[in-house]
């Protein structure tokens, strides 16, 4: 096919990054299941550890079967280079790695999946590394959180869980006047609804056990950058603008360019944090995101109808989905998310606490769990569960109050999804 020809999305989601196996002809790209590789001769193993040459020296740092899926989701991402890893949590940690050092912050939006939250309010300071939480609606809020300690702004496209759209641009240009880069967790809207990188962020990170996966079987993570900041701008980045004690001096921006925060990552944060993504999860994933295109348009027309339906319910306090007029974020779904909101969101119930409970008991085809993008529909409580850890005021800040359950809509018949809603709500507030 002419390189002059851009492929489409459904095209590239199907073939980027993978070919026939060179051995074998193998179509599908084999599960490349081993430890370690073979070298040439010493000469070729000196130049993979230099880095003059790439290519596979331990499946801790690179492993071809992950390869493929990094290859793919950085195309999709519309990046230069990324790496994938063991979990979304992973992903948050190595996005952060090669930027941050004792006394540095991070600023981070109030709305974030309740995980990332106590992430990065609690476990980072292990690190000597803290985080401000902002909300990024207030844009000279965020500017004014920005100090000489900050080294990184991180939002998520579509928030988990309400639902709730970010101005990315806004985020952008906030993020650019300051010299830090913008981190954009895009995995409630993935590469399909959203692209993070056109609209300014300079590194995009997914849960790949979400939507990209969209089976509920394994968990994984990937970084993106889109190759677009200069980290010798400033001293602020010293890993990868000045010779880098972890690599033998080497000083990554200098030597690999566009490609130093991926390479980076690989050789210095895979190596010695050793978040790795195994070859068997990274098969999976390649296989979900072959269908994540012709998913996300049942994800998203099922998540409308049914978002439409409970806001007309008596029974129903409010509905977050920003696919719905009502909502303050609609006006911002053309400019970020042009083909559809996503499916995640939250609905409050009349009853509070006690209804949302039995709501959650009382469905049969939902699904109870603690995760979300999957084909299934899934239901939870966030206050009492993923975001049990905050505090009431963080809870709300989040959009995860306690009458609020938070759905993520799958791929089934919306109209059975709408009876069992049905049966489950009149069970609920009896």
């Amino acid at each position: 096919m002419s390189e002059a020809r851009k492929l489409g999305f459904d095209t590239l989601q199907i073939h980027a990054g993978a070919s026939p196996d060179p051995a074998t002809g193998a179509r599908q790209t084999p599960i490349y299941q081993t430890t370690a590789y073979v070298f040439k001769d010493a000469d070729h193993a000196a130049r993979l550890f230099n880095l003059e040459e790439v290519g596979y020296i331990y499946s801790r740092l690179t492993n071809p079967t992950v390869s493929v899926l990094a290859e793919r989701i950085v195309t999709l991402e519309g990046g230069v280079g990324g790496f994938c890893c063991s979990s979304g949590h992973a992903a948050q940690i190595m996005a952060l790695f090669p930027l941050m050092g004792p006394g540095c912050n991070v600023v981070v939006s109030t709305r974030l999946y309740g995980g990332t939250i106590t992430q990065f309010s609690q476990t980072i300071k292990r690190f000597g590394w803290s985080a401000k939480f902002v909300d990024m609606d207030d844009v000279e809020a965020v500017k004014a959180a920005i100090d000489e300690n900050t080294r990184a702004v991180f939002c998520e496209s579509i928030a988990n869980p309400g639902g709730y759209i970010t101005d990315i641009p806004a985020m952008a240009a906030v993020a650019d006047a300051a010299g830090v880069p913008l981190i954009v967790d895009n995995t409630s809207a993935t590469p399909y609804l959203c692209n993070p990188i056109a609209l300014g962020a300079t590194l995009v990170v997914h849960s790949t056990t979400k939507y990209l996966t969209g089976n509920g079987t394994v968990t994984g993570g990937c970084v993106v950058d889109s190759g677009k900041f200069d980290w010798s701008a400033s001293d602020k980045f010293p890993s990868l603008s000045q010779p880098e004690p972890a690599y033998h001096g080497l000083t990554f921006h200098a030597a690999l360019g566009a490609m130093a925060y991926t390479f980076h990552g690989i050789a210095v944060g895979l190596r010695d944090l050793g978040m790795t993504m195994n070859p068997q999860a990274a098969h999976y994933t390649l296989m979900g995101i072959e269908t994540l295109s012709l998913r996300m348009e049942r994800h998203v027309a099922n998540a409308k109808k049914i978002a439409e339906w409970l806001e007309q319910d008596d029974r129903i306090e409010k509905v977050t989905y920003a696919g719905l007029p009502s909502s303050p974020y609609h006006g911002r779904v053309a400019t970020i998310c042009p083909k559809g909101a996503g499916a995640l969101f939250t609905f409050a119930v009349k009853g509070g606490y006690e209804s949302c409970i039995k709501l959650v008991d009382s469905l049969e085809l939902f699904s109870h769990v603690a995760n979300l993008g999957d084909t299934r529909s899934l239901i939870i409580h966030s206050a009492s569960t993923t975001h049990r850890q905050l505090t009431p005021e963080q809870q709300e800040a989040a959009g995860a109050a306690p009458n609020m359950v938070r759905v993520s809509i799958g791929i089934e018949d919306a109209d059975d999804l709408i009876a069992d809603l049905d049966q489950a709500l009149t069970k609920a507030t009896a």
